[in-house]
């Protein structure tokens, strides 16, 4: 994928999104703990299960409502150290237990 072209970038790993690369929106603010209707971003699919593998509910609604504090989050900010050398396209399985609440 040479073409860069006006794709949308993810704004936590910085790569573009191109069309029919598994994408996903997030609420910064989950829908369960008051995010609904609230502000989304676009991601990659693989950044966006991170960000749940990485944090709960919880701490999302309250510490990390924010793209600058999820890239700031330790695991977070290795994960995009990681996926960053990785193609646009790139897809794994996101490794660690996910966490629920």
């Amino acid at each position: 994928m040479s073409d860069p072209g006006p794709y949308p970038l993810c704004p936590l790993c910085q790569r573009p999104i191109p069309p029919g690369v598994p994408q996903s929106r997030h609420h910064l603010v989950p829908r369960l703990k008051g995010g609904k209707g609230g502000p989304t971003v676009l991601l990659h699919h693989i950044c966006h299960k991170e960000i749940h593998a990485s944090l709960s509910e919880a701490e999302l609604a309250r510490s990390y409502d924010s793209i600058d504090a999820l890239r700031a989050h330790p695991r977070l900010e290795k994960f995009v150290a990681w996926v960053r050398k990785r193609p646009p396209d790139f897809q794994s399985r996101v490794p660690g237990t996910r966490r629920n609440g």
